[in-house]
């Protein structure tokens, strides 16, 4: 099978639906569960060009990022806005959300994707 992704990408996706974060443990069920009551189908660390979405649905063009202590500092908002400027490039939304959002309210995290997507 022949794909655009490269190898270490494809490769980094693996290893990180693997190890997921105990925030992307806690808001993927209910990704999953949006399958089932919307009809929206979510995949976890999707490689999309040289980066990886924490959550996409592709149908709706819609990432959904986590962000934690990695993304704290001047380097690394540079970088999250590289990322969201390429993504934005291929014609996705991109909603960010603290880890704490998740941590706290999981749901209110589902019902303002939900809000988003059927807006």
């Amino acid at each position: 099978m022949t794909t655009r992704i490269p190898a270490k990408t494809r490769q980094a996706a693996q290893r990180l639906r693997r190890e997921q974060t105990p925030f992307e443990r806690k808001l993927w069920p209910h990704l999953k569960q949006l399958k089932i009551s919307h009809g929206l189908h979510f995949r976890r660390q999707a490689p999309i060009g040289p980066y990886i979405a924490d959550f996409v649905c592709f149908a709706r063009k819609l990432i959904i990022e986590l962000d934690g202590e990695s993304h704290v500092g001047e380097a690394s908002n540079a970088h999250d806005a590289a990322r969201d400027a390429f993504f934005m490039q291929q014609d996705f939304r991109v909603l960010r959300f603290p880890n704490r959002a998740v941590g706290n309210d999981a749901a209110s995290v589902v019902e303002t994707v939900l809000n988003e997507v059927l807006s």
